[in-house]
């Protein structure tokens, strides 16, 4: 594969940059129409950034009709011509930088959480987790008892600094162009929040127990950030 004259991202919404460089580079037809792109770690290497930011990238790229995902080839230029090009003003925080944030701050607001809730704040979340597996039956599933069941765990912390930021988290998500069409995608190829997952958190707030809190709350966001990734791998 030819290698690519990539400039070192420093600053700035980086993903966008990236996606703004690969797509200079189409545009001059230093990439052609067909051609596969480096892969992701290629990618983040010539460039100076993370893997996440450069999955940042594809997703602005491919919704924008730039690149196309072949499944069990890899991602290629796009053969037709770009729907529309995506700017620093519409996109909003994408999805892997939200999943990101969140493991490092829920993680540990979930074992606060442990010793902390109530049993009211229990049995709200125990319907949230009925309702979400309700929700999940149907094709257009929103994810609302997803976020409350979230937002439950960052309200029982009792410090509204943790609850306040948390909600900001979802909101920064759900007002996000490249995160809501990206996640609309995911869930077409059958990537959902994972039931189990949940339960698992429940169970340790549940026996009140910080530890096995953090731990399944942090496994919790990475299974969530592994599966989002499998879109770029299908």
């Amino acid at each position: 594969m030819k290698s690519l004259q990539l400039e070192v991202i420093k600053n700035g919404r980086l993903y966008m940059k990236v996606a703004e460089q690969l797509r200079t580079l189409v545009e001059k037809e230093v990439m052609k129409p067909g051609e596969r792109l480096p892969s992701e770690r290629e990618l983040a290497e010539q460039l100076g950034v993370s893997r996440p930011t450069v999955r940042e990238a594809m997703i602005a790229l491919e919704l924008s009709g730039v690149i196309e995902i072949r499944s069990g080839s890899g991602i290629y230029v796009s053969k037709t011509k770009p729907s529309r090009q995506f700017s620093n003003d519409d996109t909003g925080i994408g999805p892997f930088e939200v999943l990101e944030i969140r493991q490092i701050l829920e993680s540990e607001a979930c074992a606060l959480a442990a010793a902390r809730i109530t049993d009211e704040e229990l049995s709200q979340l125990e319907q949230s987790l009925k309702e979400m597996e309700e929700e999940e039956k149907r094709p257009d599933a929103s994810e609302k008892a997803d976020q409350r069941f979230h937002e439950i765990i960052a309200q029982s912390c009792q410090n509204s600094a943790i609850e306040s930021v948390i909600r900001w988290l979802w909101q920064l998500r759900n007002e996000s162009v490249i995160s809501t069409r990206f996640l609309e995608r995911i869930r077409k190829e059958g990537i959902h929040p994972s039931i189990s997952d949940h339960r698992a958190i429940f169970e340790a707030l549940k026996a009140r127990d910080p530890m096995r809190a953090r731990e399944s709350m942090r496994k919790h966001l990475e299974s969530a950030t592994e599966n989002a990734a499998r879109h770029f791998q299908k």
